[in-house]
């Protein structure tokens, strides 16, 4: 894409990587940058550094944006800590992150109000957000949970509550989503995602842990949710209609934003010093605490020395830094570097640097083997059911339960109609008249569909005939729920076989949308333009249902594959 006089968004703007490619990013011209950080000094510090590499000539608005991404707006500036320790603030985060996503969620949502109130063209994700994630320690969230339970093994309500929000996947998920959602509605066309591997290109084997265990669980985690991200980005770019997606995974130690000496900050806070004598030494008998109070005298100051600052991976002494950027250890990449490879990749060029895109050409898709015995493979099942006299249409193995309930709807309607150009020349209350007729008559249709979870709505819009469990609603804690029209309609059409006259209508409709694109291809076109020509469709005499329920995934539902 045109940089120039275009609003860029870079997430984790503040940041080593993200200063950068705000950098870089000034030399395209753009009309805005919206620099975001957790913390508003910090913001508000990068929007006022970046002025001053605004190329001569050039006029960029700097908008700085502060807070938490991954909550809610109005709780963007609150510490996570403070939200887990009140009730209410801990129930909205637990419902925000595994409740079915709602317009209540998403409009309220910190990330979509950003993307959405500056209309951006591009996103530049410089957030490590599988640290963001994986940091908040589900092991160590286990262990406080089990230490908590009382003497009979029951736990108070605050400590599982807080085990839930630590989970890692329904956040990650919930995330994408949201990002998804949000890019759609502002108009989003590119989204670039620095990644990591979590182990600066290290592989089990990495000697850098947080604790003694080796390699890390929490370090691990870290991988984890990095390697579930980019699969759901892989997915969200074979998503059509949507934002190009890219991802450059750094795999090294980034470095370095600053060389100093001064006070040392860990978590942004100074590190006091405290010292103990060899007299105030303690005796290693009995037990040792692992936090001891009065043992060590503070000395008055705070830990000062020279160091180097690499942006989210911490402040390092020369030895520290020296080692883990030495040859086969992490060894090093510079944030410049990565912000070259990123501007390039938005402006559509091939760094070579994109996951998404390695992706691509790894992955191993359909191949011709496999689209030649295909057509055998149907061939054969449909011999066997004109051999056996037994339809074969859904088992609900495969899902949703939408699938199933259009294919027993398109099997229905072949057994009173005959073909798809029999049920266009009939009315839909006559097809409903004759569809209620047929499952009233016919026990192994009724059996095959309500034995696989799949009720059958009859055409008086009042009787289920049923088994004893059901697909549709799904279980949500509650085994009971009240019956209205409009969720009658929303879950006949998710799952139930409707043999009332208004869906007798819709399929009409669509059957008759699948005549007009059909017959749109011109007669004396017999080349390879058209995916689905007439005898695609068996010139309308049958009523082939999968081919009816992939034509309704394809293009009634959006459901389209993008990628070979």
């Amino acid at each position: 894409m045109d940089i120039a006089g275009k609003t860029v968004l870079v997430l984790g703007g503040w940041g080593l990587v993200g200063a950068s490619v705000c950098r870089r990013l000034l030399a395209e011209r753009p009309a805005r940058l919206v620099v975001t950080s957790l913390h508003e000094a910090e913001a508000t510090e990068a929007a006022q550094a970046l002025q001053r590499d605004v190329p001569e000539g050039a006029s960029v608005e700097f908008v700085p944006w502060w807070g938490n991404i991954f909550g809610r707006f109005e709780q963007r500036t609150a510490p996570r800590e403070s939200l887990l320790s009140d009730r209410p603030a801990r129930m909205t985060l637990i419902h925000d992150i595994f409740d079915e996503l709602t317009d209540d969620i998403l409009h309220n949502s910190a990330l979509y109000r950003l993307i959405t109130d500056h209309n951006v063209d591009a996103v530049v994700d410089c957030i490590n957000t599988a640290t963001a994630i994986a940091y908040q320690d589900i092991y160590g969230s286990v262990r406080g949970t089990l230490n908590a339970a009382d003497s009979d093994g029951r736990y108070d309500g605050e400590t599982v509550e807080r085990l839930i929000a630590s989970q890692y996947t329904p956040q990650l998920i919930r995330h994408i989503q949201i990002l998804y959602r949000s890019m759609l509605d502002a108009g989003t066309a590119m989204y670039v995602k620095i990644g990591t591997a979590g182990s600066g290109g290290m592989g089990l084997n990495i000697p850098y842990t947080h604790s003694e265990e080796r390699p890390s669980r929490v370090l691990l985690s870290k991988s984890s949710v990095a390697g579930a991200q980019t699969l759901l980005l892989f997915l969200m770019a074979r998503t059509p209609n949507g934002p190009v997606i890219k991802e450059i995974k750094p795999t090294a130690t980034i470095a370095w934003k600053r060389i100093q000496h001064g006070e040392v900050l860990r978590k942004g806070q100074p590190i006091p010093l405290v010292d103990c004598p060899p007299e105030r030494g303690v005796k290693l008998e009995g037990s040792l605490q692992l936090k001891a109070e009065g043992v060590a005298t503070p000395t008055g100051s705070n830990l000062s020395a020279p160091f180097i600052d690499t942006g989210e991976n911490g402040i390092f002494s020369r030895g520290e830094f020296e080692a883990i950027s030495s040859l086969q250890q992490m060894e090093m990449i510079t944030p410049e570097e990565i912000a070259e490879a990123t501007v390039f990749e938005l402006k559509g060029g091939n760094s070579g640097h994109d996951v998404i895109a390695a992706l691509d050409s790894t992955v191993y898709g359909p191949t011709y083997r496999g689209g030649y015995l295909r057509s055998r493979a149907v061939q054969r099942l449909a011999k066997l059911e004109e051999e056996t006299g037994v339809p074969s249409v859904a088992f609900e193995m495969l899902g949703p339960p939408r699938l199933s309930k259009l294919l027993f709807e398109a099997h229905i309607l072949g057994h009173v109609a005959g073909s798809l150009a029999n049920v266009l020349g009939t009315d839909a209350e006559t097809l409903s008249v004759a569809a209620d007729a047929l499952l009233r008559a016919n026990a192994d249709i009724r059996s095959r569909a309500i034995s696989i979870g799949i009720p059958i709505l009859m055409r008086d819009g009042v009787t289920l005939l049923r088994g004893e469990s059901i697909k549709i609603p799904p279980f949500r804690g509650q085994w009971e729920l009240p019956v209205t029209p409009e969720e009658t309609n929303h879950w006949a059409n998710a799952g139930w076989i409707d043999l009332r006259t208004e869906n007798m209508a819709a399929w009409k409709d669509r059957l008759s949308r699948i005549q007009a694109e059909t017959e749109a291809h011109r007669e004396d076109d017999t080349s390879s333009r058209n995916n689905f020509p007439m005898d695609h469709w068996e010139s309308f005499q049958t009523m082939p249902i999968g081919k009816i329920a992939a034509w309704i995934f394809t293009v009634e539902d959006n459901g389209a594959r993008m990628k070979a």
